[in-house]
């Protein structure tokens, strides 16, 4: 019994100096473990700060832009709700004076015609001795160049050189303005007709404006709006888009008020000569035909400015253009309905391919403007309209070149003129996410189905 008794206290105090050991042994790897997770701890928080200080950083650097943004958007408005209010003062002047002048000229008129009439009959007679006398004086109207135009054998060629399109055309135009533009005979003269009256196109830009416009320029149905897609996707492979759209300028003289808004720097800095000029912004279907603009406002403003102040972007806001795509250039921003192409350096080939066939639907738009610059001269030059009509004539330019371009009027290749509108990137290039994922499966799509081309390669 004793000998057991040893042996169980030899062998527990064996298996004790085993624990102390093996307790000894770990206490260092125990240390090295501790030390590793409270480092490992110390990085991730010091990772998690420095994740919130570029969130800080970025959220305030966003909120300064956007705070910037809406401060000169407002101003902006303020400036051009002042401006129309001005315009809309100069023209209730001018229509007084008109008043003032009609109301004169009739006094004299009738002053004229009481003072023949009280004349005697021997101071009648003298004047009459000679032959009838007109009562007043009215200036006669040169109808030579007209009558030579409108003869039946007058030659198509010249007559399409004189009015840019040809007399098939020009008829139906007379034909849709005649109940609105006819005049007839007065005592002093005969009426000028109604072809002539065409001719003289600044007289009856207000009647195409009003008669016209809603016919011939217009967004298309749904209907049409099917069609458009398929003739777009068949020429660049991108579906659902509706339209090509671009913003050109017209020069103007100085305007009295409001100069440097209407100055244009990219111009004055090109031609080395002071340059003034308003914008026109237009959206087109595959054939070239103006479905929307948006004219008048000042040449020192953007493509993406202009863009946020026409009546497309709020109807876009309203839900009009939702699940469709408008093609624009770099000079607008990205957007959930306006896809423009890829701008930063160092390209992809998907992103390549990509801006090759959308640069096929921008071409459109362009080719578009160019045509309309080359039929109207009075586009291309400084003209001395007053500012305030201007929107009706290139309203009205815009509504003639649909017509044209409708009944398949080509143009002489010497008339076309070709554009110099810069591109400008805007402040904010991206105002959607979504539309930047849009865009690359756009892309994605286009090259890895064969539908892109080679050209950038």
């Amino acid at each position: 019994m004793i000998n057991g008794e040893n042996y169980k206290r030899r062998r527990k105090e064996t298996f004790s100096d085993d624990e102390d050991s093996c307790s000894t042994d770990n206490e260092p790897k125990k240390k090295d473990l501790n030390g590793i997770i409270t480092s490992l701890l110390l990085l991730e928080e010091q990772e998690k700060r420095d994740h919130e200080e570029q969130n800080e950083a970025s959220n305030e650097e966003k909120s300064i832009l956007e705070s910037n943004h809406k401060r000169k958007t407002r101003t902006m408005l303020e400036f051009y709700t002042n401006l129309q209010d001005y315009y809309s003062e100069i023209e209730e002047t001018d229509r007084v004076k008109r008043k003032k002048s009609r109301t004169m000229a009739a006094s004299v008129a009738v002053a004229a015609v009481s003072q023949t009439e009280n004349q005697s009959p021997n101071q009648q007679n003298k004047q009459s001795g000679s032959g009838q006398q007109r009562r007043l004086w009215v200036k006669d109207r040169s109808k030579a160049w007209w009558d030579d135009c409108n003869r039946p054998d007058y030659p198509e060629e010249e007559f399409k050189k004189a009015f840019r399109m040809s007399k098939s055309t020009f008829e139906l135009i007379c034909e849709e303005l005649n109940s609105v533009i006819a005049k007839e005979d007065t005592t002093l003269r005969n009426a000028i007709p109604v072809k002539q009256r065409v001719a003289l196109v600044l007289e009856v830009c207000s009647a195409i404006r009003s008669v016209l416009m809603p016919k011939y320029l217009h967004w298309p149905e749904e209907d049409s709006l099917r069609k458009i897609k398929e003739e777009f996707e068949g020429i660049s492979g991108i579906p659902n888009v509706v339209g090509s759209m671009y913003t050109t300028h017209i020069p103007i003289i100085a305007p009295k008020i409001s100069v440097a808004a209407y100055f244009n720097k990219r111009h004055t800095e090109r031609n080395q000569k002071t340059s003034y000029s308003i914008t026109v912004q237009g959206v087109v279907d595959p054939r070239g035909v103006f479905t929307d603009v948006c004219i008048g406002w000042p040449g020192s403003m953007t493509d993406d400015q202009v863009l946020e102040k026409s009546a497309l972007y709020q109807r876009a806001n309203g839900g009009l253009l939702k699940g469709v795509w408008i093609v624009g250039s770099s000079g607008y921003p990205l957007m959930d309905w306006v896809l423009v192409p890829y701008t930063q350096q160092h390209l992809t080939w998907t992103q390549h391919a990509f801006n090759e066939k959308i640069g096929e639907i921008q071409k459109i738009a362009k080719e578009a403007f160019e045509r309309l610059k080359g039929r109207w001269c009075c586009l291309q030059k400084r003209t001395e309209v007053k500012l305030q009509d201007l929107p009706v004539v290139l309203g009205a330019c815009c509504v003639l070149h649909n017509i044209c371009e409708m009944m398949d009027e080509g143009i002489d290749p010497d008339l076309k003129f070709a554009l110099a509108d810069d591109e400008m990137v805007p402040e904010v290039a991206l105002k959607s996410v979504s539309s930047m994922k849009a865009r690359d499966a756009i892309a994605h799509n286009l090259l890895h189905h064969g539908l892109a081309g080679t050209a950038f390669l």
